[in-house]
């Protein structure tokens, strides 16, 4: 199966990169296209061998899955001149455009096209995406495909599309609370005098450590932080400070402002 990738900006190029180095697709299944040429030679650097061009309809052309990584505004646009080279027998549709829904993309493709909506995060580019799909007029095998595509880069999960907005805010925005998360910790370890590239080092491996700890003992949060919590400690002293200054209250507001 080949791929064309229209856009190649940050998450684009997370994208490729991802799908190349999990070696789901070779470079020469690969179609990538963006008006900025500085943006296809970074794909370069990724592979020479990965087809790049400016013009998107160059790219569909022998691809069967054709994903979409423009910003929303621009959906409207690039539909507009890829539509005389789709056809719904050839290629697949894929939109990773947060707010475009699969029926707004329908109603101007036709409603005869498989559509997927993706919702992935930058770490798709190392393998650890958290990624969410939804689907329009799709079959259970081509459904299981595009799983398979994306589990390829991260964990997956089916989900309906009026959830995507909820799932944006935990996980597409999220990755972004959990990295403001280690700004603010380094800068509190710094001020214990650490050095700051150790300070991020030790704060990055301890959240991996306390995800995993979720994921691989299928526990909930409060029952791993009772487990060091010891009455008079520096852990509890630490957490009731943090709530004084209002962290819990924060981090549910910031995943509710987009409501």
């Amino acid at each position: 199966m080949k791929i064309a990738i229209i856009g190649a900006g940050n998450m684009g190029k997370a994208i490729v990169r991802g799908l190349y180095e999990s070696g789901l697709y070779s470079a020469e299944d690969m179609f990538v296209a963006d008006v900025d040429q500085e943006n296809l030679d970074g794909i370069k650097e990724i592979d020479k061998n990965i087809f790049t061009t400016t013009n998107n309809r160059e790219a569909v052309q022998f691809a069967n899955y054709v994903l979409l990584a423009v910003k929303p505004w621009l959906i409207d646009d690039v539909i507009v001149f890829l539509k005389p080279s789709l056809n719904a027998v050839q290629h697949a549709i894929i939109s990773i455009a947060a707010g475009t829904s699969l029926r707004t993309i329908s109603n101007k493709v036709g409603d005869d096209f498989t559509l997927f909506h993706v919702l992935p995060n930058t770490a798709i580019s190392i393998g650890e995406s958290m990624t969410f799909i939804s689907s329009l007029n799709a079959s259970k095998e081509q459904e299981e495909s595009v799983l398979a595509l994306f589990g390829k880069l991260g964990k997956v999960m089916l989900v309906t599309e009026s959830s995507m907005p909820a799932f944006t805010s935990v996980s597409s925005c999220g990755i972004a609370y959990a990295l403001r998360f280690i700004r603010a910790a380094t800068q509190g370890a710094i001020e214990l005098g650490i050095q700051p590239g150790i300070a991020q080092d030790v704060i990055a491996q301890t959240m991996i450590g306390a995800a995993q700890l979720i994921l691989q003992n299928q526990s909930n949060p409060e029952s791993e932080i009772d487990k060091v919590t010891t009455p008079g400690g520096w852990t509890i002293k630490g957490l009731n400070t943090m709530e004084e200054y209002g962290f819990s209250n924060a981090v549910i507001k910031g995943i509710k402002a987009n409501k």
